[in-house]
């Protein structure tokens, strides 16, 4: 990333230590919590370096949402119950999507969180907000773990402030589709991603370019450090480029980290610190969210190590008593205490993953070149006076 030349900020809050997923749900880990309490037992946590993320209100998340969809939320909230319709139609107190006590508070913090974000951004600071991120949700119902959907929020309050090139870039290993979707009608946003082929949602195929302004990077499976920085130096940088962008929001999902149970990519921390690093020095005005991650110690030593990155802190060899302490007490009922790996406990980076870089991913830069080249050709024609 280079010499860090803004301040960063980290938002979150002790509302995050109190989960809204309960049993067997794949979110029903630390987080937000971990990754605070790592960064305290690191030192990476200064007061004067963190805000605490604000509620949107119901004139606000009706700027995106559905009126209906947020009272149902609202409501069944406040009841601690869902009715059968509010579940056949938002998709609500399932168990992909389930609501417990709090749940709205947090998924409209997460909003607010994103919302400030924007704002501190144009402000000149870079802000991480590791509860944002959820990619999925829909504007009218809830998906993919997902109920409302913070980045569309951090988007259009960019554009609010006047910008009119605005990048969205997707690291998590899931597609990004609430986003895209919700955006495709923007002609000032521009969405990519990379993540796992063949994966829920389904979507985000590599000839999956909306209404022209996204790019789809679905990798296989097992995709590694060497592929991941393929893509990234070949394809995503150079289309920064071609964009021009004022203001970028990045989710930055730890699931593409070696290890998530809910996905096969097998890139290590310090590679997917360098992707972001490398979009947020590209773009004046940068937001970084968090995203997917089931595995508590990837996705703790994952947000801890970029946020560290981002606030200008690196962190090598042993970790420090208080530090190894926060890993031991993690647990995940999708990682079995003999899968859980010595340096998951005992050290913040990744040993350094593989280097290999197999043919399909090749062609998958070679073809996403060709498009942004052909794409980058009709953007000149149009814009020749």
């Amino acid at each position: 990333m280079g010499p860090v030349t803004k301040q960063a900020i980290f938002l979150g809050g002790e509302l995050y230590r109190f989960g809204g997923f309960r049993g067997n749900h794949p979110l029903a880990i630390p987080r937000v919590a971990a990754v605070l309490d790592l960064c305290h037992a690191l030192g990476w946590l200064p007061e004067s370096e963190r805000l605490d993320c604000p509620e949107a209100d119901h004139e606000q998340l009706c700027m995106f949402h559905d009126a209906a969809y947020v009272e149902a939320l609202r409501r069944a909230d406040s009841a601690g119950h869902v009715s059968a319709d509010d579940r056949a139609r938002y998709h609500i107190g399932t168990f992909e999507n389930p609501v417990a006590p709090g749940s709205y508070l947090r998924a409209a913090c997460a909003v607010g969180g994103s919302i400030l974000a924007a704002d501190l951004a144009m402000q000149g600071r870079l802000p991480f907000h590791p509860a944002g991120g959820m990619h999925h949700g829909r504007r009218d119902r809830a998906s993919g773990f997902c109920l409302f959907n913070d980045p569309v929020f951090a988007l259009r309050r960019l554009a609010e402030h006047g910008l009119d090139r605005i990048a969205y870039v997707d690291f998590d290993a899931h597609h990004g589709d609430g986003v895209q979707d919700a955006v495709a009608a923007d002609a000032r946003m521009h969405t990519l991603s990379i993540h796992e082929a063949g994966r829920w949602p389904h979507t985000g195929a590599a000839d999956d370019a909306s209404t022209g302004r996204a790019v789809n990077l679905p990798v296989p499976p097992g995709c590694s450090d060497g592929e991941y920085r393929v893509l990234v130096d070949e394809v995503v940088l150079p289309w920064l480029d071609m964009i021009r962008p004022d203001a970028v929001v990045v989710v930055c999902g730890t699931d593409a980290l070696d290890g998530d149970p809910l996905s096969a990519m097998e890139v290590s921390n310090g590679a997917w610190w360098g992707a972001v690093a490398a979009v947020v020095a590209r773009v004046p005005h940068a937001v970084v969210l968090g995203g997917g991650g089931y595995n508590p110690w990837t996705l703790a030593r994952g947000w801890s190590g970029l946020w560290g990155q981002l606030s200008g802190r690196s962190h090598e060899g042993p970790l420090n008593g208080p530090a190894r302490a926060v890993l031991q007490g993690l647990h995940c009922d999708l990682i079995d205490d003999d899968e859980v790996r010595q340096e998951w406990i005992s050290t913040l980076n990744d040993r350094h993953g593989a280097e290999t870089i197999r043919d399909p991913v090749r062609m998958l830069a070679r073809d996403a070149r060709q498009a942004l080249a052909r794409r980058h050709r009709q953007l000149s024609l149009l814009e020749t006076p």
